[in-house]
């Protein structure tokens, strides 16, 4: 029996089921309480820029001794979510597409790479390790985030 007779609702926006929709807020979820747990830091993926960017740059922001600490542990938890996709590929045999038109997509990426910078965070850091670290910020970036997302879904064809 399937999760669509008991909640029928679900059904319409989730036509392939919502299982693996929970899995994977499950797994998210415990790694990031994980590190958080064994660090005391907050795992965004958007503070792994600054601290790969400690490599290279001279500049002031990026030698901080915070992203030279962070370096080689957002090093591996970026590895971890590239192996993570490439497994999910391998097991399931899906191929990823789409059909947005390549300038969209780096405007697109433009965009939310502005967007980060200026909330302090990406959707990641403030959804998943700001709210639940109660951060106030992050209870206004996250609902902002996502009216942002829904009308630019339904305003572009």
């Amino acid at each position: 029996m399937t999760a669509s007779v008991f909640f029928p609702a679900l059904h319409a926006p989730f036509p392939a089921g919502w299982a693996h929709y929970l899995a994977g807020g499950v797994l998210i979820g415990s790694g990031v309480s994980l590190i958080y747990v064994a660090t005391g830091t907050a795992a965004g993926t958007s503070s792994f820029f600054s601290a790969q960017w400690s490599w290279f740059s001279r500049l002031s922001f990026f030698g901080q001794p915070r992203w030279r600490r962070e370096r080689f542990w957002r090093l591996a938890y970026a590895a971890g979510l590239l192996a993570g996709a490439f497994f999910w590929r391998w097991g399931t045999g899906l191929k990823l597409a789409t059909a947005v038109a390549p300038w969209r997509l780096l405007l697109g990426g433009l965009l939310a790479g502005f967007g980060t910078r200026l909330s302090g965070g990406c959707t990641a850091g403030h959804g998943i390790c700001g709210i639940a670290s109660l951060k106030r910020e992050s209870f206004v970036a996250v609902p902002i985030f996502l009216v942002t997302a829904i009308l630019v879904a339904h305003l572009l064809p």
